[in-house]
């Protein structure tokens, strides 16, 4: 059996060996080390949570010496995601624990100053994210003329993510004659041609090939109506339990919603994806790892690189595209040779990213029944609920919901304008009709029906300020015209009975 004393690394690496706790080198620390310890270009492809940090960090932390001063850095390291990047400052500074190295991690989402500030100070190690070091290079905040030692991990994601243009740029900053490993866990024909123009004659690692997974992690699949699979995920934490449980998500607004349900339901879950800060992302994963937070939601923003021990099991709640994500996320669980357990949740709209899966995996992924599902149930229940949206979602309907708002708009627009119409009651305001009554009194004035002209209007002052004389009053009255009614009962003013009667004969004439 190989050990690390085999290797061809220093005392002082052994004893990094030590901190880290591993025992023996896996099969890409076996075959790497010795390459990268005499300075070859490597390119190396293995599994996710197969050792690959250690396999390039160990041998050039220990073959590559300090910075002077403000200089550096003389080992560059790029990855594409903020988590993994953190994740290999990690074990960087425990290698550093006994090799005294500076290491410095630079990421998106974090301030620009105190990474600025340590950049000025020299660095040794440098591990950053394309986007990040760009930014920084174009402030003149880093320079890369003292690189020793270029490694790109994760290159196929790299490429996936559309990183390669700054990857270009970022290889051209670095002196021609620099040491380069790539790392990742598939390597294709892209990758390939991208690495020719990065190496020089590199040597070759493959203990993994594209589509495979690691044999301690079991596969299953539960068929399911979408609109059931929230009621199948209650079911299956409920039978599998709930403790260290990733779930992954296509969308960053399903990883929300997930987690909100969960939570609603009294488990203790936090989504991770790009929206989250830097900072809250990495808060979420030390909780987890603490024991804090039992589920974590996440896309595929966490599927390649994290290394988080003891993970129970993965569920795809959404089956990813491309197939290859498929292989990085259920490789979270069953790593470092512990056991592990995922679970795909299909539905009809997703058996060709299945049949995709499948063909990559070379193998059919088995069904797994729960006891505490009734299929028939959720299927009922899924049913009701499609039709619920749908009738939401149909034309007609939506027209008709339309046209009953409009015209519920309507009445109440009648009702506030017949309100602003109607008649208000003042203090002290007689009633309607309260005018004919005081039209029959001595010398009262007559009144409109509408009651709001009073009496007192025959004294009303002039414009010299003086009341108004009753046959002033008078006169300002209107008289009827020709084939007008009779004179209400009432009205007693001489001739006015008379001269009404004369005018209605001559009309009937007329």
């Amino acid at each position: 059996m190989t050990s690390f004393d085999t290797l061809g690394l220093s005392e002082r690496a052994l004893e990094a060996v030590g901190l880290l706790g591993y025992a023996e080198p896996t099969p890409v620390q076996e075959q790497a080390i010795p390459l990268a310890l005499g300075g070859r270009d490597l390119i190396a492809a293995a599994k996710t949570g197969t050792g690959k940090t250690a396999a390039f960090s160990l041998p050039l932390l220990d073959r590559i010496g300090y910075a002077k001063g403000g200089q550096g850095p003389l080992i560059l390291i790029i990855t594409p995601t903020r988590e993994l990047a953190q994740q290999i400052g990690e074990v960087c500074g425990r290698i550093a624990e006994a090799s005294h190295h500076r290491i410095l991690t630079v990421v998106g989402g974090l301030s620009y100053t105190p990474q600025i500030n340590r950049l000025k100070r020299g660095t040794d190690v440098l591990i950053a994210t394309p986007g990040r070091l760009i930014d920084l290079m174009d402030q003149d905040a880093v320079r890369l003329g003292d690189v020793q030692a270029l490694v790109l991990d994760e290159a196929d994601r790299m490429l996936d993510m559309g990183f390669w243009p700054s990857v270009k740029r970022i290889v051209a900053a670095t002196p021609a004659t620099r040491q380069t490993l790539l790392f990742s866990a598939t390597i294709d024909d892209a990758v390939n041609k991208h690495a020719k123009t990065l190496m020089r004659d590199p040597a070759r690692v493959e203990v993994a090939h594209r589509g495979d997974v690691a044999d301690t992690i079991e596969q299953y699949l539960i068929r399911t109506p979408k609109l059931a699979r929230p009621e199948l995920l209650r079911a299956l934490l409920e039978e599998k339990g709930s403790r260290r449980v990733i779930i992954f998500t296509r969308t960053r607004r399903g990883a929300d919603t997930v987690c909100r349900r969960l939570k609603k339901a009294g488990y203790t879950a936090e989504p991770i994806h790009a929206n989250r800060t830097q900072n809250a992302r990495k808060r979420t994963l030390e909780r987890f790892s603490d024991g804090e937070i039992d589920i974590v939601v996440a896309t595929d923003v966490l599927a390649r690189g994290i290394d988080v021990d003891q993970v129970a099991y993965v569920v795809n709640y959404d089956l990813p595209t491309p197939p290859e994500s498929y292989v990085h996320r259920i490789g979270r669980t069953g790593r470092a040779g512990e056991a592990g357990f995922a679970v795909s949740f299909v539905t009809p709209e997703t058996e060709e990213e299945l049949a995709a899966i499948e063909k990559l995996v070379k193998q059919k992924i088995p069904l797994l029944e729960l006891e505490g599902f009734d299929r028939e149930d959720a299927e009922r229940t899924a049913a009701q609920k499609q039709a619920k949206w749908e009738a939401k979602e149909d034309p007609d309907i939506l027209q008709a919901k339309k046209e009953l708002a409009a015209r519920a708009r309507k009445k109440r627009k009648q009702a506030a304008h017949s309100e602003e119409g109607a008649p208000v009651k003042r203090k002290g305001a007689k009633p309607a009709g309260a005018g004919k009554r005081a039209a029959g009194k001595p010398g009262a004035a007559s009144t409109p029906a509408s009651g709001k002209t009073r009496g007192k209007a025959a004294t009303a002052p002039t414009a010299h300020g003086k009341p108004a004389s009753k046959k002033a009053a008078k006169s300002t009255a209107k008289r009827p015209s020709a084939g007008a009614a009779p004179a209400r009962k009432g009205d007693f003013r001489p001739g006015r009975a008379h001269r009404a009667d004369v005018a209605r004969r001559r009309s009937s004439r007329a």
